[in-house]
């Protein structure tokens, strides 16, 4: 496998990362009976606290991702195959994954070190497409 094709995994994966804290959110939704079904949004108040963090850790699920593709796929077109630039995307999607559970977990110093390390790792990517295409 080309080294830079993993970039485009990368970004799968980072996909379905967003959805992970969604199914704890959809378990207290069920929990919460068919009104929580009907107006999902407005049942965010009614979750239970972990629910409500799981519900905050996809939003931002969303928001990593708008920063991380780009960065992945400009690392992808420009060709960057180096090791860093690697290790960048792999450890992003470990990042966002911990950052997941520590957000549901309630644990916000290790929350705020992995979006972090996650928007360092997008940075990287960023940075080494540049150079490679300067």
């Amino acid at each position: 496998m080309s080294g830079s094709i993993i970039f485009l995994y990368c970004i799968a994966v980072a996909i379905v990362l967003v959805y992970v804290p969604f199914l704890l959110v959809a378990y207290a939704r069920v929990n919460l009976g068919t009104q929580a079904l009907a107006t999902p949004r407005a049942m965010v108040d009614k979750l239970p606290a972990y629910a409500q963090r799981a519900t905050w850790a996809h939003q931002n699920g969303f928001e990593a991702l708008m920063i991380f593709a780009p960065a992945a796929l400009m690392a992808y077109v420009t060709g960057v195959n180096s090791t860093l630039a690697v290790f960048a995307g792999l450890t992003f999607l470990v990042a966002r994954l911990l950052y997941s559970v520590f957000y549901i977990l309630n644990v916000p110093l290790l929350r705020s070190l992995t979006f972090a390390i996650a928007t360092l790792c997008s940075g990287t990517l960023i940075v080494l497409s540049l150079d490679q295409a300067r």
